[in-house]
């Protein structure tokens, strides 16, 4: 499969990794087609990876994987062009967060709405999935921990596109639970800020959420 990776910070270059791993094609994009941290990236990766513009990303894709700032979020699919994402499963890693001096974080967007149904509405033709928004970038692929896998939570409108990122997910190492359509991000986005806290409070990044059950 060819995956599109928009944004070239950590959680693109972590998911990036990850998909190459599996044997994918991977084509970082960013607003630059010689973009140093992509290109570095790219030759780091080796021959499955290369580097390009949003839009290159985004024509070359079967699967993409947006993972930018949220600032830069709608910006970054409107140079990717909506229409080169019609049809395609479109991975929201994102989270509207703001941040400011002395204050946890919060979110731009919630709780009547989200960033994930943002994504939807910027490309209304890509079947979006949110995922990979309630854990840090070391633990994104093959996450070990004492309990054993943690559990990713996703949720989007499309029963295909959920399935495509379940076999992702199951790949990567994860168990996945299906929250429902995309409006079910109004409660994924927060958990990335109960997660935030959590490494505030405690000065570690090493958790992720898991779902016990009888």
């Amino acid at each position: 499969m060819r995956v599109g990776i928009f944004g070239t910070g950590d959680v693109g270059r972590a998911l990036g990794r990850g998909f190459a791993m599996l044997g994918h094609e991977v084509k970082m994009g960013s607003r630059d087609a010689n973009n140093a941290k992509a290109r570095a990236w790219a030759s780091e990766v080796g021959k499955l990876a290369s580097a390009g513009t949003f839009a290159d990303a985004a024509r070359f894709a079967e699967m993409g994987v947006l993972a930018t700032l949220w600032s830069g979020t709608e910006s970054a699919l409107s140079l990717a062009g909506a229409q080169n994402l019609a049809g395609k499963v479109l991975i929201d890693a994102t989270n509207p967060l703001v941040f400011a001096p002395g204050a946890p974080p919060a979110l731009a967007v919630g709780h009547t709405d989200s960033g994930g149904e943002h994504v939807q509405r910027w490309t209304p033709q890509a079947r979006v999935v949110k995922a990979f928004n309630t854990v840090g970038h070391p633990h994104m692929v093959k996450p070990q921990f004492p309990g054993g896998p943690p559990d990713m939570f996703i949720c989007g409108n499309d029963a295909s596109a959920k399935t495509s990122v379940t076999g992702i997910l199951t790949g990567f190492g994860w168990n996945t639970i299906d929250m429902g359509g995309i409006e079910s991000a109004r409660i994924l986005e927060p958990m990335c800020v109960l997660w935030v806290l959590y490494g505030i409070r405690t000065n570690t990044w090493n958790h992720a959420f898991k779902l016990l059950k009888k």
